[in-house]
């Protein structure tokens, strides 16, 4: 049975209530009960981990027995586990729900399902309404899923010729105010923001995304990376979320913890040895290089060492977009892998 105007609305409908969810270890996701004549009778949406599904909070709105029949419109699978809540695919069974329209099939292994146990109950299920609206929605979530940890972009600003700060140390500001702006818009779309000690030290970083001296209105959680200790006056403690520091060079004990406290998407501000470390232990899922026409010379790198010894080991990327921002020029790239011989560069010839 194909999806009706009413079904088509209600899914725009629940897009938009999942939106009010937070980000975090749990997707957002909405939902909305139709009666059997394709009336509104209830709508929900996921508050965050350990409270109700979307599904449960839109049927907790109902007396009981009133979603005999109804349709329910859900923005993601309705789970198939019991975790801190129970099975969503259940409770819309026991609810008496005839028909499930939802968007994306949910990636988990242990809450998937959902729609098999649903049809195996009768209900009739139909998947994949709105799905690339629903996905766009919790793009940062099903990355983390499908990665274990948090999706890591690594972003640094960059003279012409590759220096990051000139001899004396300053580098404010090899770029321009539109890549500026677009930095700090970028900021605002992540969960968390890292820097080592050593950025915190020399250039004490506010850690905010900005638009003018105004903060946006979601701000990333700041991290502190390195052993070295943080000054108790640093600008980083005035953040308007609580600054977390891990004092250890293991990345990779770093992300699982972020992963663990909800955190979907890190973007990592700096310093050159801080991304270079990210890159080297294969951590960084997109880079962004800020390049500005100017020439500084020195030995202030952009990157130091990121474990290439040879040509042979070289680090290749793919570059998705060039972006232009007034005199700068945005390069926006992900690492090609080795086992994707479509994308290796060394499959074009030498250049």
């Amino acid at each position: 049975m194909a999806v009706n105007a009413a079904e088509r609305n209600a899914m725009d409908r629940a897009l938009h209530l999942a939106a009010r969810g937070p980000r975090g270890a749990n997707p957002q996701v909405g939902a909305v009960i139709l009666s059997p004549e394709g009336a509104v009778i209830a709508e929900g949406w996921h508050h965050g981990a350990g409270t109700p599904h979307a599904e449960v909070d839109a049927l907790s709105k109902l007396a009981p027995g009133a979603a005999r029949g109804a349709t329910a419109i859900v923005t993601l699978e309705p789970c198939n586990h019991t975790g801190r809540t129970g099975p969503c695919a259940v409770a819309l069974i026991e609810a008496g729900v005839a028909r499930v329209v939802y968007a994306l099939d949910d990636p988990g292994v242990v809450s998937g399902g959902g729609a098999e146990r649903l049809r195996a109950a009768g209900v009739e299920v139909e998947a994949g309404e709105q799905a690339d609206a629903a996905h766009a929605l919790i793009a940062g979530w099903l990355t983390a899923q499908r990665l274990g940890r948090p999706q890591v972009t690594v972003k640094w600003a960059q003279s012409l010729d590759g220096r990051a700060a000139a001899a004396d140390g300053s580098s404010q500001w090899i770029t321009g105010p539109a890549a500026r702006a677009d930095v700090h818009r970028r900021r605002a779309e992540a969960d968390a923001i890292a820097v080592g000690t050593g950025t915190v030290r020399a250039d004490d970083p506010a850690l905010t995304a900005r638009d003018g001296d105004a903060l946006l209105p979601h701000q990333p959680i700041p991290v502190v990376i390195g052993s070295r200790p943080t000054p108790a006056d640093a600008a980083v403690h005035r953040h308007p979320h609580t600054p977390l520091f891990f004092a250890t060079h293991d990345l990779h004990a770093v992300v699982a913890d972020l992963h663990t406290r909800g955190v979907q998407s890190l973007f990592v501000e700096g310093g050159p040895t801080l991304a270079s470390a990210f890159i080297e232990a294969g951590l960084a899922d997109r880079v962004l290089a800020y390049i500005a026409p100017v020439l500084l010379g020195g030995d202030r790198l952009a990157l130091t060492d990121i474990g290439v010894g040879s040509i042979d080991e070289a680090r290749h990327l793919s570059v998705d977009e060039w972006v232009p921002l007034g005199d700068d020029l945005l390069a926006i790239a992900r690492p090609v892998h080795a086992t994707d011989p479509a994308e290796d560069p060394q499959n074009e010839g030498a250049a």
